[in-house]
């Protein structure tokens, strides 16, 4: 039996490159965890894409390091378009949501890198991520989620245009 149960509305999802670009031009989403206690905790993050994987950066500890620690199955969810349709009860859509495995990462270099790659996807000044990066590199962790299955979906009014932004 396939672990990802196939989209019902096939009209509507997109290829796995839309969803890859989708995810590669947006900057913010919706982490998702299960915490020590069994309960689902999804919490809000800007994130960079790069060869499949998501990195994020986060505090030394809390709620989701915790959850991460105790099970690395998660999903991550962007949304790229909400545009709400009042006269025909419907919202105009595109989104994007990830399967996978998250983990800290361990190996100072590539925490380094990762964080390079998040820097300069928030601003292409190397001095200043470099600054940004040597003032708090002791005090963050970088997360890495490894996608395993990635859908995309949109409304079956834009899957008629086939409109993608640029």
């Amino acid at each position: 039996m396939e672990p990802y149960q196939e989209m019902r509305r096939k009209r509507q999802q997109l290829s796995e490159e839309e969803a890859i670009a989708l995810l590669q031009q947006s900057t913010s989403g919706v982490l998702s965890l299960v915490d020590e206690e069994g309960y689902p905790y999804g919490v809000p993050l800007s994130y960079v894409y790069h060869d499949n994987k998501l990195y994020f950066h986060s505090a030394l500890s809390g709620h989701k390091i915790n959850a991460i620690r105790h099970s690395d199955k998660a999903s991550f969810c962007i949304i790229t378009q909400d545009e709400v349709h009042p006269e025909t009860f419907t919202t105009h859509y595109r989104s994007v949501i990830c399967f996978g495995s998250v983990r800290i990462i361990d190996d100072e270099r590539q925490k380094l890198e990762t964080l390079h790659l998040l820097g300069k996807r928030y601003n292409p000044d190397e001095q200043a991520v470099e600054d940004e990066i040597e003032k708090g590199f002791d005090r963050l962790l970088m997360i890495e989620f490894s996608i395993e299955h990635i859908t995309g979906k949109e409304a079956g009014e834009l899957a008629k245009g086939k409109t993608l932004p640029h």
